[in-house]
């Protein structure tokens, strides 16, 4: 069928890759936790064509290319892993930075406020304005900085993964008859396969994310320590990357 074999046995295999955590699929859960459902939609689709380039690059022969000039592959190699563990390093610090600020005591200075306007109009206003910003949804917050601009950051992480390149070929190249006259053809066929099951994963993980974010509104510290979990991954996917060969 258009020039694949084993069509059924590829698309096993493909579920089955796709349920391997990666820097990808973290990162839609983590921006579905902290952002909501859209931003996590937003994520799924940088990492939707950051794919789709890469499956494209896989079929027009990058992948020869970066394996006659190794030192290509070694440039977006630790262009990519430096990306990883900086995306990182940021989650860790907005999750410290966020879990300061809430074990910091604010009471004492609604307290003076109280204090220094009792009995006035202009105490009561305070009183209320603070009342308001103490019960304002998390979501109203300022935006993290760590996960600004999900779809950039996820079509980043996505693109600069030579390693993928690689994946791609090695693994639709199996499923691709040898003499079929149109192999594009087919490594379309491929790739919307991966994709179809990228889409229903992602779109489980944000919603997952959604139900998490609920969790870990009533709980600040288990917040911190997951997000700050996420940040040691991606430094982890970084180290991996960087340590990675081309064979």
């Amino acid at each position: 069928m258009l020039g694949i074999t084993d069509f059924w046995t590829y698309v096993l295999g493909s579920a089955a890759i796709i349920l391997l955590p990666g820097p990808n699929s973290i990162f839609v859960l983590s921006v579905g936790a902290r952002r909501g459902v859209r931003a996590g939609y937003r994520a799924a689709a940088g990492v939707f064509l950051g794919d789709t380039v890469l499956m494209t690059l896989s079929a027009a022969g990058v992948a020869s290319l970066l394996r006659t000039y190794p030192p290509l592959f070694l440039v977006i190699k630790y262009a990519g892993a430096a990306y990883l563990l900086w995306v990182g390093l940021g989650i860790i610090r907005g999750a410290l930075r966020r879990l300061r600020q809430r074990s910091s005591p604010t009471a004492g200075s609604v307290g003076a406020a109280n204090r220094a306007g009792a009995g006035t109009a202009e105490a009561g206003a305070r009183q209320m304005s603070t009342a308001e910003a103490d019960t304002r949804p998390a979501g109203s917050a300022a935006e993290p900085s760590d996960l600004r601009h999900p779809f950039r950051r996820a079509a980043v992480i996505s693109l600069l993964n030579p390693k993928a390149i690689l994946f791609f070929v090695s693994f639709f190249i199996q499923f691709v008859e040898p003499g079929y006259p149109h192999p594009a053809l087919s490594f379309l066929v491929l790739g919307a396969v991966v994709q179809l099951f990228s889409s229903l994963y992602l779109t489980a993980l944000i919603f997952g994310g959604k139900f998490l974010a609920g969790q870990f509104r009533r709980r600040r510290k288990l917040a911190a320590g997951a997000a700050t979990g996420v940040g040691a991954l991606f430094v982890g996917f970084g180290i991996k990357l960087a340590t990675a060969s081309i064979g």
